[in-house]
């Protein structure tokens, strides 16, 4: 089985954790604020506080890491996420062991932000040839299965 890391572990992440742990995968949730770590713990996932607006905690957490999942649909506060360190992250992850992204272009941020986060994770596979998928399936609408159906494709 792989390690996932899960950036963005809130609700959705930790359904998301629980369904990939039940099916054997190591999985690593983030989550900004240090309070909210026992409750991803209580998914059967490795708790890390990292910021995403601060990509060095997250890199950091790329260790031992297939598959990254960037679950930031409602990071409404923060829309660099979907842009300048989304990018980043991308350029980054081609000198780390993660072979395959997730990107989640469905929830309640701008939908022109969503599209634009799409575009650059479609831009990264083709320059760098990294798998990815991109979830638009909304929260509440068969996310969880269309998420978990991601992993299992990029595994595959």
């Amino acid at each position: 089985m792989a390690r996932i890391l899960i950036v963005g572990c809130g609700c959705r992440g930790r359904s998301l954790a629980a369904e990939l742990v039940a099916a054997g995968h190591a999985v690593r949730g983030t989550t900004r604020n240090r309070a909210r770590v026992p409750d991803i713990e209580a998914a059967g996932a490795e708790g890390i506080v990292a910021d995403p607006d601060r990509l060095g905690g997250v890199t950091g957490a790329l260790a031992g890491v297939t598959l990254v999942c960037w679950l930031m649909g409602d990071a409404v506060a923060t829309p660099a996420l979907h842009g300048d360190r989304l990018r980043t992250l991308t350029e980054r992850l081609v000198d780390t062991p993660v072979r395959a992204l997730i990107y989640e272009a469905a929830g309640t941020v701008d939908p022109e932000l969503l599209a634009a986060g799409a575009a650059i994770v479609r831009e990264a596979s083709t320059t760098w040839h990294i798998p990815v998928e991109v979830v638009d399936v909304a929260p509440g609408d068969g996310w969880l299965e269309a998420m978990t159906g991601a992993v299992e494709g990029l595994l595959a």
